[in-house]
């Protein structure tokens, strides 16, 4: 288990919180995380997947309606094209395993229609939001679990660029997006990566009290 002390200064800098706080390895682990763009070529171990996806699906969900999927891309021509599309990110192209997270509202759309109920309601932003924000839980699961497997990973906004070409690239249906991707692999351990810092905890809690005054003068 990495020291305490050392992974929050890593993170905050020398101004750290005292380090005397309680630890654990998960706790250790969700601190050591670090956006990896370069991989080997090493296949995972069997059922990574499995595990993965096991992983993101006891993820919290809006009502248990899940509405998201996810599509494991690990074919070699594939990948290639959605580098493509996401501004030529080569780590796409190197990942073994490239996990594009879905907001799926179709296959409510599906059971709505085959059981003949009205499904208006799907097509609000509040619904598609709520797909969103589902499959950010999830996929934050499954980078969690891979982290803890010693497989690094990073996220890929891009994917967003050109929703249309994903979709065709990945055979998509109507009623769902692809939201990012996510690269999952050995990291390239050539390559330092440091852990980048973040704000002062300071400068994103505030009390309640505080918020709501505010709110009230504008502030």
């Amino acid at each position: 288990m990495t020291n305490p002390t050392d992974l929050l200064h890593r993170r905050y800098g020398v101004d750290a919180f005292n380090a005397d706080i309680p630890w654990n390895q998960t706790i250790s682990n969700l601190l050591s995380h670090r956006s990896i763009r370069a991989y080997l070529n090493d296949p995972l171990p069997t059922n990574t997947l499995e595990t993965l996806i096991a992983s993101a699906q006891s993820a919290s969900t809006s009502s248990n309606l899940q509405t998201w999927s996810v599509v494991a891309v690990q074919d070699t021509t594939r990948k290639e094209k959605l580098s493509q599309l996401a501004n030529n990110q080569a780590h796409i192209r190197q990942c073994p395993l490239f996990l594009v997270w879905l907001a799926d509202l179709a296959r409510l759309t599906h059971i709505a229609e085959n059981q003949g109920l009205p499904h208006e309601g799907l097509n609000y932003l509040e619904m598609f939001l709520m797909a969103a924000i589902d499959a950010t839980l999830a996929a934050q699961n499954a980078a969690i679990a891979a982290e803890s497997l010693g497989l690094g990973t990073v996220y890929i906004g891009a994917l967003r660029n050109r929703p249309e070409a994903v979709a065709e690239v990945l055979n998509l249906p109507p009623h769902v997006v692809a939201v990012f991707g996510l690269c999952v692999g050995y990291a390239d351990s050539s390559i330092n990566v440091e852990v980048k810092p973040r704000l002062p905890q300071a400068a994103g809690i505030t009390s309640g009290d505080l918020s709501v005054r505010n709110t009230k003068t504008g502030n």
